[in-house]
């Protein structure tokens, strides 16, 4: 990772009932959740920005990084509520969320589900309504981590996410992203995984009852997690808001994170400035 992406010491890091989580900085709380197979860690140039002036708490899904493995039959709920396990035991009642693909559809889960306890959502890279090609193809890579494991969907997962062949400006990132594949357990990949595989309908009938600004962004030439998906998201949500970034594909948050975080800023300064006051217990 560049020196320039480094995160600043956390505050606190720990453990909290199965959850490995860490906080840094100070001021309103900035959840990040991060995609499927990668960890905490991947926020490393959104710590390092939103740090400066949020309260950013990044932590590891069940069955990634120090977490506990999730159950046989997890369910979104699930992981919803280790993100309101986490708030509870750091005393922190409403959050900003940000998910990333995986971690988007927990984010709309716990905003879906616990709407006192979210003041802002960030779906970034979301899956939602794919074509039945689409949900073949994400369902035959589930049952291949089963049967094979990680290290045999490694190599096809950073050409899908980064392109085919990886550009040369991008093998940087691609290497990083391929230590978080290659270091994740492979049951709690699998297991999660398979949840994500079943997962891109459940929020269609709720996004038209989703209260709150909600910001759905993608990369252009993301195929899996495309700009139509991002753009139905954000039309069934009453404050939805919808954009593209050019150029762009699946990991954008690690590839350009100097526009990923430019964009997620002025998301949150023009709905805080838009929203009525309330009192907040930090």
């Amino acid at each position: 990772m560049k020196p320039e992406q480094a995160s600043p010491l956390p505050l606190v890091s720990g453990t909290a009932n199965g959850t490995a989580f860490s906080v840094y900085g100070g001021g309103e709380p900035l959840v990040l959740i991060h995609g499927v197979g990668m960890g905490k860690e991947i926020w490393a140039p959104q710590i390092a920005e939103f740090s400066r002036d949020y309260k950013v708490i990044v932590y590891d899904m069940l069955g990634h990084g120090g977490s506990a493995l999730p159950a046989a039959d997890v369910t979104l709920k699930d992981y919803a509520a280790q993100l309101v396990d986490l708030l509870d035991h750091l005393k922190v009642d409403a959050a900003n969320v940000v998910g990333h693909s995986m971690g988007a559809l927990v984010a709309l889960e716990f905003a879906l589900h616990y709407p006192q306890r979210t003041r802002r959502l960030v779906a970034l890279n979301a899956v939602f309504m794919r074509t039945p090609a689409q949900r073949a193809a994400v369902q035959e890579r589930a049952v291949t981590l089963d049967h094979t494991g990680v290290a045999a969907t490694v190599d096809s997962t950073l050409l899908r996410w980064f392109g085919e062949p990886i550009p040369a400006a991008l093998t940087e990132s691609a290497a990083l992203v391929k230590h978080f594949l290659t270091s994740v357990h492979p049951q709690g990949y699998a297991r999660t995984y398979r949840l994500f595989a079943n997962s891109d309908a459940i929020h269609a009938a709720g996004l038209p009852g989703l209260a709150l600004p909600a910001l759905f962004m993608t990369g252009e030439f993301d195929p899996n997690s495309s700009p139509d998906m991002s753009r139905a998201m954000a039309e069934l949500a009453p404050q939805g808001r919808l954009e593209i970034v050019e150029g762009e594909r699946h990991m954008m948050s690690v590839t350009a994170p100097a526009e990923i975080n430019r964009r997620l800023r002025a998301f949150l300064a023009a709905t805080q400035a838009s929203a009525p006051q309330e009192q907040h217990q930090e």
